[in-house]
């Protein structure tokens, strides 16, 4: 069974870096629009930060940085996260255009009102949403996002890390996927990229 795990995993991960290095190719060669042969995104109900109900649709008219990860983790998420407050300070008025999202994939730990918290702590900007599990599933499922539970050897049952992709999505006003920056992008570069979009 735990081998059969590993392996759908691993067949996730690939897919999503196939369709990630496709992507990410056309938009650092300015493609226009970037298209992908594995559709990434779509529809999502899920709940902000407020304790409001929200879907995608609500964020039409603005570009958005999607990114998933979860509030106890210990480098990755404050780092990419840090990286989306740059930016927006980075663009400027242009940040008016931008919706940065950060989706937890630990709804278990990750409450509103420990989101509400969390998201404080980088941009008065960002939004974090959470959901239950089967609409957590269903939005990282939508975007190729792997992510599993990893219980930590002689913790309680509380104590556990996720195992999670690093993808810093990017979403046209109209809902389409226009690329990923892969974790680790400089903020200099996102702002550059996504400005001369807005701009353009």
């Amino acid at each position: 069974m735990k081998a059969r795990l590993i392996r759908i995993a691993a067949a996730s991960a690939v897919g999503l870096v196939i369709a990630a290095g496709i992507a990410w190719w056309q938009v650092e060669n300015a493609a226009s629009t970037v298209q992908s042969s594995v559709p990434i995104g779509g529809p999502f109900t899920l709940t902000d930060h407020t304790g409001r109900t929200v879907t995608d649709a609500d964020y039409r008219g603005k570009y958005l940085l999607v990114n998933f990860g979860y509030t106890y983790c210990p480098d990755v998420c404050p780092t990419e996260l840090g990286t989306i407050a740059r930016t927006l300070d980075l663009l400027g008025q242009q940040a008016d255009k931008v919706q940065p999202l950060f989706i937890s994939i630990d709804p278990e730990r990750d409450t509103v009102a420990h989101l509400k918290d969390y998201v404080a702590l980088f941009h008065p900007r960002l939004v974090g949403l959470t959901g239950t599990p089967e609409q957590v599933k269903a939005a990282a499922k939508a975007y190729r996002v792997y992510y599993a539970k990893a219980p930590q050897e002689g913790g309680k049952p509380g104590d556990y890390l996720m195992d999670h992709s690093s993808f810093l999505y990017l979403m046209g006003p109209d809902g389409r996927f226009l690329g990923v920056y892969p974790g680790g992008t400089s903020a200099d570069r996102v702002a550059q990229d996504l400005g001369s979009r807005i701009a353009g």
